[in-house]
């Protein structure tokens, strides 16, 4: 589920993505703060849009800095701080155990389980802050774990629950002007997220036998177009509300992301087979 929303960096000068990776490295920076050095193994993309996102509608006061880590100890990466990326890591963390906790159930990956262990205190402080909302991505993840045991066909059941759970995430502020539109941009972008993963997993599940929403429309002579126009459908519904937040400050990051970067691994994709 991770991994969709990035940007497309040859589309973009290398100052903005230069910025760009300084978002990346303030959230994984806010991960070692808040959740300890290990947090940092959960990292996303997807959650660094969500940060650039919320940043620029707000506009909380920002810190910029230089930081030298493990991974970069002589040259150090510029960083982007501001209090959205504190929220942003939270959820990080949340959606990163029950990832772990997924592959677990369906893999029995031992790695997944014992990532799992090293995140659970820190999943138990998020779910302290923001029960209600560990309390929906709980709920929701069950619910789609009940519909693939019992082989729903529907495209339409998982990809709502998943909408669901990122448009609680994407409500960064309950009673709030643009709550809704942030939820609507989430519910969006989630139902986008599911299908493509289903698109990018279908041919192992089937070698596997394993659930998937799209193995009843395989066969269809149209199925890539099918794939392609619900996929397109799907986004738009994300982009359709993004248009009408106020966003300036970094809105050509944002769009480079939900025009470009989203597809990256269709084309990807398209082009290995």
């Amino acid at each position: 589920m991770f991994g969709y929303v990035t940007i497309a960096p040859d589309a973009l000068p290398k100052e903005r993505s230069d910025r760009y990776r300084a978002f990346y490295c303030g959230l994984c920076r806010t991960l070692r703060l808040r959740h300890g050095g290990l947090s940092r193994i959960t990292l996303s993309y997807d959650l660094t849009f969500l940060y650039i996102l919320l940043n620029s509608l707000y506009e909380p006061q920002e810190t910029l800095g230089l930081e030298h880590c493990v991974l970069h100890p002589v040259a150090g990466r510029n960083y982007v701080y501001s209090e959205a990326a504190e929220y942003c890591a939270d959820m990080n963390i949340a959606l990163s155990y029950h990832k772990c906790m997924d592959n677990w159930q369906d893999d029995r990956s031992l790695l997944s389980r014992g990532e799992a262990g090293l995140l659970k205190k820190a999943y138990q402080r998020v779910c302290e802050k923001y029960p209600e909302k560990c309390r929906v991505i709980e709920q929701c993840l069950q619910q789609i774990s009940a519909l693939e045991k019992a082989g729903d066909e529907s495209l339409d059941g998982a990809a709502n629950l998943t909408a669901q759970m990122l448009g609680e995430i994407y409500r960064y502020k309950e009673k709030d002007y643009w709550a809704d539109t942030l939820a609507q941009m989430g519910q969006g972008l989630g139902r986008f997220i599911y299908l493509m993963d289903a698109y990018e997993d279908l041919p192992a599940d089937l070698r596997k036998g394993r659930y998937n929403p799209l193995a009843a429309h395989h066969q269809r002579e149209d199925y890539e177009t099918f794939v392609f126009q619900s996929l397109t459908m799907l986004i738009a519904e994300c982009t359709e509300a993004f248009e009408t937040l106020p966003v300036i400050q970094d809105a050509d990051l944002l769009r480079n992301i939900l025009y470009g970067g989203c597809w990256m691994r269709y084309r990807a994709l398209q082009k290995r087979r």
